[in-house]
């Protein structure tokens, strides 16, 4: 490999790790980045989620002040997603690659339309000391009775999904929190790349033991991810909640046209 394309891959690297810290859409600038040196897709693909781990972990060394009071949610939400992720990995290498081709575009189209869509107040029925101004609520908030199980199951199916293909994973997941909690984008989005990032290093550990990682353009590929990864936080942290959450549902719809019109 040469030094340019290790240089041109720690710059996806960060591209990545910025867009999935905020967007959860972190493979839409690795993954087309790894094929485009010429590896397999498969290799791609594994070699992808094993150096997404450090985006996960630049993110959560940046959310700790989002994270905050969350445990109970994420202990219950990982007891989910961590086996959907398992049986994702198995799937990916056990069955065709195109297997989901033709379902992923709507389980991406529906997740963006219910981030743009998502049901709660409105800004105008908020008083206006309470209207947030930036994405971040780092107030701690009191623990809530219990997710509901459709979250719950809702993290099991998306595990599956990260761990066999993954692509927008991270929007499917924001869009079932913000509809059925009431954490608001910051929390969310700190939420999300926890169960994520946990249900991944399952999936990678499995690949790395008896899938076809290529090191050699993971350990680039990584370093830029935990780079982007770690940066995500602040960008989140002080912008306006509602522009960042119109561009990942547009973001996300773009995404399913396009893998839409590759499938039909």
């Amino acid at each position: 490999m040469s030094l340019t394309t290790a240089l041109l891959l720690v710059l996806a690297g960060i591209g990545g790790g910025l867009t999935g810290s905020i967007a959860g859409l972190a493979s839409l600038i690795s993954y087309p980045a790894l094929l485009a040196t010429g590896i397999s897709p498969i290799s791609a693909n594994v070699t992808n989620t094993v150096a997404l781990i450090f985006s996960g972990a630049g993110t959560l060394h940046g959310s700790r002040p989002e994270l905050r009071g969350q445990g109970p949610l994420l202990r219950k939400m990982l007891l989910w997603a961590v086996p959907g992720g398992i049986v994702g990995s198995v799937l990916l290498l056990l069955t065709p690659s195109d297997a989901f081709e033709k379902v992923v575009p709507f389980l991406i189209g529906g997740a963006a339309l219910a981030v743009l869509l998502r049901t709660g107040p409105a800004v105008s029925d908020v008083p206006a000391d309470q209207i947030p101004h930036t994405a971040a609520d780092l107030e701690p908030k009191p623990e809530n009775a219990g997710p509901p199980r459709a979250l719950l199951v809702g993290t099991f199916l998306v595990g599956i999904y990260g761990g066999y293909f993954g692509a927008a994973a991270g929007v499917m997941l924001i869009a079932l929190l913000l509809s059925l909690t009431d954490l608001g984008l910051a929390r969310a989005s700190a939420v999300r790349t926890t169960v994520l990032t946990a249900a991944n290093a399952v999936a990678a550990v499995y690949f790395i033991a008896f899938g076809p990682v290529d090191w050699l353009y993971c350990l680039p590929l990584a370093l830029g991810s935990l780079i982007g990864g770690r940066i995500g936080p602040i960008v989140l942290r002080n912008a306006p909640a509602g522009p960042l959450r119109i561009l990942i549902a547009l973001t996300g719809l773009g995404l399913a046209m396009d893998l839409a019109l590759k499938a039909y």
